[in-house]
């Protein structure tokens, strides 16, 4: 086993608020230099860029997991993480059948449906930077039902977390790890939240930018780089464990 640099929380363009440079291929030149070994791509409320990335990927040594930033109708943000396509893409299914509203390019931005040649084959109408009709249990319920991981986002912000926009986590909700951002970092994670010493925390970039890939990430002992065996490193099954974060 060894340890394995992880980011699970990475935008494409296709994120409204994203730049337009998060391309696929300007992704992994981008990984690679920052010698990530995991990342999750994790569009808001949509996943068309996720097997783009990973095409832009092959033949290099990174594992790209197929993932979504969902926003449920209290705002609460939470990634959403899966080990094949075919279980993001019917995931992706309940979030479009529960995601009202169309996109204001000119007020929200554009959002790009790109190959992996970075090429624009066409632009989602949808409303991603908007909520679903899905409550935060449903989401997760959801997520859990095909078999993915359910982590909530960023909890020490302000505006989008669990924490921010209900006060609090409930215990009913069955995170599988929770997300810090690189300001709070997992140095100082459980002494700022005692409470919630029983979860798994992680730290990731978040990146909306180029320049963000790589500030921050979660080191994880495991044998390889694979969607299992980062399940067992947030359970602390095996040996496997979260190491640090940086």
């Amino acid at each position: 086993m060894k340890a394995f640099r992880c980011d699970l929380h990475i935008h494409t363009c296709l994120s409204p608020c994203a730049e337009l440079d998060m391309y696929p291929r300007a992704i992994v030149r981008k990984v690679r230099e920052e010698k990530l070994d995991i990342i999750g791509i994790c569009d808001h409320n949509s996943s068309e860029n996720v097997t783009s990335v990973q095409r832009a990927a092959s033949g290099h040594p990174l594992t790209v997991l197929p993932g979504m930033e969902v926003s449920s109708r209290e705002e609460v943000h939470t990634l959403a993480l899966f080990d094949n396509i075919s279980r993001l893409q019917h995931f992706q299914k309940v979030i479009y059948d529960h995601l009202p509203g169309e996109n204001d390019e000119d007020v929200f931005g554009c959002q790009a449906i790109v190959n992996e040649r970075d090429e624009v084959e066409g632009l989602n109408q949808r409303l991603l930077i908007g909520a679903t009709v899905l409550s935060l249990q449903e989401v997760i319920e959801h997520i859990h039902r095909l078999g993915g991981l359910a982590i909530a986002s960023h909890i020490d912000r302000e505006s989008f977390s669990v924490i921010g926009q209900l006060g609090f986590i409930d215990p009913t909700f069955a995170f599988d790890a929770l997300e810090v951002t690189p300001r709070l970092g997992l140095a100082k994670v459980r002494e700022t939240f005692p409470e919630l010493s029983d979860y798994p925390f992680i730290t990731s970039s978040d990146a909306h930018f180029l320049r963000d890939i790589g500030r921050a990430y979660t080191e994880m002992w495991m044998a390889e780089g694979s969607f299992q065996e980062l399940c067992m490193a947030l359970r602390g099954k095996a040996g496997r464990h979260i190491i640090s974060g940086n």
